[in-house]
């Protein structure tokens, strides 16, 4: 069951005994919400938190600080210079500690596209400049035991070398065939300087998206961009790169640490297609059925000059979605103000959610062969449900919270935010937010 894109059929419908029907407009999955099943705390304590000791702050895991070469070589990394940010990119192993990063982008250990699907189905070659670097990262003695060290690493931890004796006894040629992967593949990981928050004193106490401050995401953000655009600009194969987060291992995290993966995919993706589809019928789908909407059924939560922030619908999970109100479909496009309003609702959407609540960030953009414009826009779901055989028997799923409750969690959580100066200032809340038609200036018919 799909909804027509020219209908303004309902899309939420409350029956009398208080159930709420929801159609997603965008991909017409079916929610239902049960009254009663939404009175549950969504965060889960960690069970049996330990005293941190000084190293836990900077060695918790393969993705902290202090072990830089425990993940494959560093692509680049966002620093901080008082106000400014920069971006260095491919450092040798001696030049890491010469300054700290705040984000790190490097390669994903197992690629869930590798870097021998795009050479063997299409020819794929690393670009020049990533050849010098590789080079000369195996010709700086500790950059080759780095890249030999994690290749023996991958081979014993993907099932290839279980005989731990065989990878020990591999030869450096065999192991360093490996290495393009590490320096020209297409699945990245943005990696937060941060395990724990500053001042934690048990493992409870994890730094999240929202635990940043807003200046933090930003840097977070504006790295992300810049690799989405490297991965494009990389790989003439590749019509989407996919850009996700998931935090907590229930929602699909392997570290406990935070961090955002990209994917570059040789298709544009099942939901693009769905909506670009859509789109062709109805240009300002996203207004009308985004925005407006919202705004119509008072869902929007909140929004600045650049971004609004509203509870969604039809999803299988508790989501709020984040719109950019750019003109420009390209991230990499978009101006430094729009990034930094994009940024910041996303962090107080984070910060409202909390840090002990398993969640994905969803990331949706035009992908780069397409002539028609879609806005950057966020999905961040809340997985504080399991699906079950109802869902799959019947592909209706019961979601525990309705978008009404979702925009009151979220707006009484925002206010105490913004008391506190947790989150960005400018941010509009609830009945703050003027009831605009047409916010999200993708749409060049609008003018």
């Amino acid at each position: 069951m799909s909804l027509p894109v020219h209908s303004h059929r309902d899309a939420l419908t409350t029956m009398a005994d208080g159930t709420i029907k929801q159609l997603n407009p965008f991909s017409g999955t079916e929610v239902w919400t049960v009254p009663g099943r939404g009175n549950r705390p969504l965060a889960h304590p960690v069970a049996d938190p330990r005293p941190l000791t000084p190293g836990d702050l900077t060695h918790a895991c393969a993705f902290c600080e202090a072990t830089p070469l425990a993940t494959p070589p560093e692509k680049s990394r966002m620093v901080r210079d008082g106000a400014a940010w920069r971006i260095e990119r491919g450092l040798l192993p001696h030049e890491l500690g010469a300054s700290r990063a705040e984000f790190r982008r490097v390669p994903n250990l197992f690629e869930i596209v590798s870097y021998d699907y795009w050479v063997k189905n299409y020819g794929f070659e690393m670009s020049a400049d990533q050849r010098d670097h590789m080079e000369a990262y195996l010709a700086d003695p500790a950059g080759r035991a780095h890249v030999l060290d994690i290749a023996r690493k991958r081979l014993r931890a993907s099932g290839r070398g279980a005989d731990v004796a065989a990878v020990a006894d591999m030869a450096d040629e065999e192991l360093l065939a490996l290495a393009p992967s590490y320096f020209a593949g297409g699945h990245d990981v943005i990696i937060a300087r941060r395990h724990y928050v500053d001042g934690a004193d048990n493992t409870s106490q994890l730094a999240s998206s929202g635990t940043l401050t807003p200046e933090e995401h930003y840097g977070f953000i504006a790295l992300t961009i810049d690799a989405m655009l490297d991965l494009y600009d990389r790989n003439r194969y590749a019509p989407y790169v996919v850009v996700f987060q998931n935090w907590l291992s229930a929602a699909g995290a392997s570290f406990d640490h935070l961090h955002k993966q990209l994917v570059a995919i040789d298709e544009r993706g099942v939901q693009s297609e769905v909506e670009i589809a859509k789109l062709r019928q109805n240009l300002n789908l996203y207004n009308e059925w985004g925005v407006n909407y919202a705004f119509y059924n008072n869902l929007v939560i909140a929004e600045n000059d650049h971004a609004i922030l509203i509870a969604g619908i039809g999803h299988r999970y508790p989501t709020m979605t984040i719109y950019s109100k750019a003109a420009s479909p390209e991230p990499w496009n978009m101006s430094d103000d729009e990034v930094r309003g994009f940024s910041d609702l996303l962090h107080a959407a984070h910060a409202a959610t909390g840090p002990g609540v398993a969640c994905n960030e969803e990331w949706h953009h035009k992908p780069v062969d397409v002539d028609v414009p879609m806005p950057l826009r966020v999905n961040l779901k809340w997985r504080v449900s399991t699906l079950a055989g109802f869902e799959g028997g019947t592909k209706i799923y019961v979601n525990t919270l309705s978008p009404h409750d979702i925009r009151d969690r979220t707006v009484t959580a925002l206010y105490a935010l913004r008391d506190a100066g947790s989150i960005a200032p400018g941010i509009r809340i609830a009945t703050e937010c003027l009831p605009s038609r047409n916010v999200l200036r993708y749409n060049p018919r609008l003018g």
